[in-house]
């Protein structure tokens, strides 16, 4: 199990090559309930900002939750929609060894929600959806992808300083529910969330198709783009 590092030993360790970071940012579910200090969650978040949004609108807010109640509440939204989607995750990896293992990562995570010592919820502001008006496709793409790009970059950060992370979404199923619990109003969407704690495993080299499987030129199907 992972020692604990001082807030400046974390900070220091933000001088990890990027490479090193995104090869072996792993998703990190089971985490310690320990506390993490304010000052490590800021520059995560700082860091985050650093991330591009559409037409620069930076239109982020970033809730941080370290509530017990409020955690409580999160966690029982959790259990909810777990209890469907982990069932069916279960029947369908039953003879899947890897997602077996990353579903019992998951149920961790799901039981010991409310342990976990920070949650980071990021979330924006405005929206595209006008009543009874379909809202373009790009319109949808386009708002999504003002977040997306600062989450990783926090994720990211997190991985540097040693910290366990992962992106979720479940908590947020019932968004109404949600923007109660965070007392957000109508004008401010919760887009994920991101909980963060010290990891009881450890970080290491992820596992990911060959470039060869997913990558195509000018047209799909086309594997004509080779290394």
């Amino acid at each position: 199990m992972s020692e604990i590092p001082s807030t400046d030993e974390a900070l220091a360790n933000l001088s990890m090559p990027l490479l090193d970071a995104m090869m072996t940012q792993r998703a990190i579910r089971r985490v310690k309930p320990d506390p993490v200090d304010d000052a490590i969650v800021v520059k995560c978040i700082e860091l985050a900002l650093r991330a591009p949004t559409g037409s620069n609108g930076q239109n982020w807010e970033f809730i941080v939750v370290k509530d017990q109640r409020v955690k409580d509440q999160l966690g029982k939204r959790y259990r909810q929609p777990w209890s469907i989607y982990g069932a069916l995750g279960r029947r369908q990896a039953a003879n899947d060894a890897s997602m077996l293992k990353i579903l019992k990562a998951v149920e961790w995570q799901v039981e010991h929600f409310s342990e976990i010592p920070v949650l980071v919820i990021p979330c924006l502001r405005g929206g595209t959806r006008v009543p009874y008006v379909p809202t373009p496709f790009v319109g949808e793409t386009s708002y999504f992808g003002s977040i997306y790009p600062s989450v990783q970059n926090l994720l990211l950060a997190a991985r540097a300083m040693g910290l366990g992370a992962s992106l979720i979404t479940m908590p947020l199923w019932n968004v109404t529910s949600a923007r109660k619990i965070l007392g957000l109003p109508l004008s401010v969407t919760p887009i994920c969330v991101v909980p963060l704690g010290w990891p009881r495993g450890r970080y290491g080299p992820t596992t990911r198709k060959p470039v060869q499987e997913v990558v195509h030129l000018d047209q799909y199907g086309n594997r004509g783009l080779t290394p």
